[in-house]
């Protein structure tokens, strides 16, 4: 009889209690509903979020996401397309002159100072993120760089 009576508060011990669930609210696995969250905010920041190889990270800055096409005989913005801007790049792809090359001509191209566009990643890719570390809006960005692709 004594085992019995503890084995029944072991088991009230572990009972859980499951609170009800209010109207309109469906039980759903936590990763579930947290990927449902994500692609909601995903699609309210879509909708206010520049498009294209332009882009504002947490803290404010711009990105800009390039192809670089080193060894060019000139520097030139070859096209922007939605996934990344293509720069040709007179410069050998070597001790890092063409990331030199690239932040420059960007530099020239954006209005901006040598110190104001630095490179964010890609170091030693063809695929890199640039970093314009100034006050000017993703969409001002896009509309410098879309110019200078048309010039050429």
């Amino acid at each position: 009889m004594r085992d019995g009576l503890l084995q029944g508060k072991v088991l009230a011990a572990r009972s859980v209690v499951v609170p009800p669930v209010p109207r309109g609210f469906e039980r759903v696995m936590p990763r579930a509903r947290d990927r449902r969250m994500n692609e909601e905010k995903a699609k309210d920041s879509r909708s206010s979020a520049p498009q294209g190889p332009v882009k504002v990270d947490k803290s404010g800055s711009v990105l800009v996401a390039i192809h670089a096409k080193p060894g060019a005989k000139v520097n030139a913005i070859t096209d922007v397309s939605e996934e990344a801007v293509g720069v040709a790049i007179a410069a050998p792809p070597s001790d890092g002159e063409a990331n030199t090359e690239l932040t420059g001509y960007l530099a020239k191209v954006l209005q901006l100072r040598k110190s104001e566009v630095v490179l964010y990643k890609g170091s030693t890719s063809r695929k890199k993120v640039v970093k314009v570390l100034t006050l000017l809006s993703p969409e001002e960005v896009h509309k410098r760089l879309r110019t200078a692709a048309a010039t050429n």
